[in-house]
């Protein structure tokens, strides 16, 4: 039995596969298409999805769709006649489109399917016989707990919004969810976190995770007016919001006038100078998140008296409340679903058709979950690498493997920057020593040097550490595994370099001239860092690049981050990550097999700009 996963038409379409309760295949349209975080029908990640399981359209016996659009659209309806007459510019704007396309999404569905796939209108498969429409945060939740590697489990989701609910939580037990609990719209963390997004000037459903990098550069000044003016908390971590001081409910912006005066002035502009207020305002929303959703988890850990913790949805994402969580000793373990945001939707409907609709048995070990490291994307032989190399004319050298690591890792240890680019794509929106940039951990200058010249990007961004799981310990204060770079956990106190100084006269960004650590690259000003887990089993060769790294130079851990520039999605083939490689200062391209070194190639001849190509996030 196959049954077919669909996320699409709000941000991060994607698709999967399950083929009788293994994850075969998902993938983000946005890396077929080159449009970050692609909101379309993921035509280009579905036929993938079938190819990859080696079958034809009719052989799928159900198409899950991530939420239900009926009960969506009421959440709109009922949203805007609430609050009427305001916003009657942004209804005009949606409601059409509801109206035309959103409102008959099944139809839609059902027309994209068949074109996408070749079938034309006269196809002989009925989609309509085999449509389900789990609701938003039962998909997130299927995606957290079927996956997890936990025969039963606590169960939280916190997001933006699926059609009502903001938030989640119940329990998980063999093929088994129940949901006990709920937030509601507009009360909503993802939104609470979306509108400080905007507010400090960056892009929403794309820029948290740069509020999260900036927050240690700041100083919480702003937690007691959000607490005071903002939200209303209650002890179980379930909340309600002042909707005076927001405008996102019928608005064309997260915030208004009323938010600017209680913070001090406008939204910062987009590009415009990072100063203190934002880096606060980053650290104050930081903090108040990270304490809803540890309340959220004692709450959970009360309700459901479970030893282990699952969670998804976007605000899952957010890996320092992770780690918080985990320290606090809270749940014995916690199992993040790597593909939290939207196009991991796709992975939870298509699992909850099958264990829940389906009513199949669910088996586990209580040790590994079912993602295969979350490398569930396409992959490309050498074969094919060679025949792209051969058609551009480009200088490369095809090694032995063994050569090869030795080779890359050598390259690594005297500082250079490597594109490398194995095996199949990661699924979510981590690399994870597939489609990843890598560097020298131990270099001062390797996070500027790669923020400013290879990922084109603001200087503050912190780079996670690639490390061999059974050294992790020997790192950071983690004694756990972290294969999907969702856990950030401190430095060892040992590893810390303490300056006389102590940062004197520095403020801000400045910090980041000191290194803080004797692996600088990956240690960010608090101490902290946003750990990878290297595992042998899952992915073998990037394993084994570690290791030899480590042979060499005594530290089993390097830089790794996305293989893409600003504003571009993770590359997914050869083509992509050689141009992504000639479009920056990387030293080495590895195509499978094939290395490429950058003083041997022809420069690129392009008519334009490229990066009037991304749109800047």
């Amino acid at each position: 039995m196959y049954v077919l996963g669909i996320s699409a038409y709000y941000h991060d379409s994607a698709a999967c596969i399950v083929g009788d309760g293994e994850i075969v295949a998902a993938a983000q349209e946005e890396r077929f298409t080159r449009k970050k975080h692609d909101p379309g029908f993921p035509a280009n990640a579905v036929r993938y999805c079938l190819r990859e399981a080696g079958i034809t359209p009719d052989r799928v016996d159900y198409v899950a769709f991530y939420e239900k659009p009926f009960l969506k659209f009421e959440r709109m309806l009922e949203t805007y006649l609430n609050f009427a007459p305001k916003g009657l510019r942004s209804f005009s704007l949606s409601m059409p489109i509801w109206l035309k396309e959103k409102l008959f999404q099944s139809k839609l569905l059902k027309d994209e399917l068949s074109k996408s796939l070749g079938l034309g209108k006269r196809a002989l498969v009925d989609w309509s016989t085999r449509m389900l429409f789990p609701e938003h945060h039962l998909s997130h939740a299927a995606s957290a707990f079927f996956p997890s590697p936990y025969q039963e489990a606590a169960i939280l989701t916190v997001d933006g919004v699926g059609e009502w609910c903001t938030a989640t939580m119940g329990f998980g037990k063999g093929n088994k969810i129940e949901l006990s609990h709920e937030l509601h719209f507009p009360h909503s963390l993802g939104l609470l976190y979306s509108a400080f997004t905007y507010y400090i000037g960056f892009k929403v459903n794309s820029g948290e995770y740069k509020v999260m990098g900036l927050a240690p550069y700041g100083e919480p000044t702003y937690v007691k007016s959000i607490y005071d003016h903002l939200i209303d908390l209650k002890e179980d971590g379930s909340f309600t919001m002042n909707m005076d001081y927001f405008n996102y409910c019928t608005g064309l912006t997260m915030t208004n006038g009323k938010f600017d005066r209680l913070f001090g002035g406008p939204p910062r502009k987009p590009e415009a100078k990072l100063t203190q207020r934002e880096m606060d305002l980053a650290r104050s929303i930081q903090e108040v998140t990270e304490e809803i959703i540890l309340r959220m988890a004692r709450f959970a850990k009360k309700e459901t008296g479970m030893k282990n913790l699952c969670l998804a949805g976007g605000v899952a994402l957010n890996c320092v409340a992770n780690g918080k969580i985990l320290r606090e000793g809270i749940f014995e373990s916690i199992w993040i679903q790597p593909a939290s945001g939207d196009a991991g939707g796709a992975l939870g409907a298509a699992l909850a058709v099958w264990y829940l609709h389906a009513d199949r048995e669910r088996i586990t070990d209580g040790q590994r979950d079912s993602m295969k490291g979350a490398y569930l994307g396409p992959s490309y032989s050498d074969n094919e690498v060679g025949a792209f190399l051969n058609s551009r004319d480009i200088p490369c050298r095809k090694m032995a493997e063994d050569d090869l690591i030795e080779t890359v890792a050598d390259h690594i240890a005297l500082g250079k920057v490597i594109g490398w680019c194995q095996g199949r794509m990661e699924f979510g929106p981590r690399a994870l020593g597939s489609r990843s940039i890598l560097g020298d951990a131990r270099s001062p200058k390797m996070q500027s040097m790669m923020n400013l010249k290879i990922k084109y990007r603001e200087s503050f961004r912190p780079f996670a550490p690639s490390v061999l799981a059974e050294r992790v310990s020997d790192y950071f204060d983690l004694d756990g595994p972290s294969p999907y770079m969702l856990l950030v956990a401190p430095l060892r106190e040992e590893r810390r370099l303490r300056h006389a100084k102590n940062g004197a006269g520095l403020w801000g960004i400045d910090l980041l001239s000191q290194p803080r650590s004797d692996i600088p690259a990956v240690t960010h000003i608090d101490y902290s860092a946003r750990i990878q887990t290297v595992h042998e089993e899952t992915n073998p060769k990037y394993y084994k690049l570690i290791r030899k790294f480590e042979r060499m130079t005594g530290y089993a851990v390097i830089v790794n981050t996305s293989f893409n520039v600003r504003g571009e999605p993770i590359v997914m083939s050869p083509e992509d990550a050689y141009r992504c490689f000639m479009r920056t200062e990387m030293d080495y391209l590895v195509l499978g097999s094939y290395l490429l070194d950058k003083k041997d190639q022809i420069p690129l001849k392009e008519v334009r700009d490229w990066r009037k190509d991304f749109e800047l996030d």
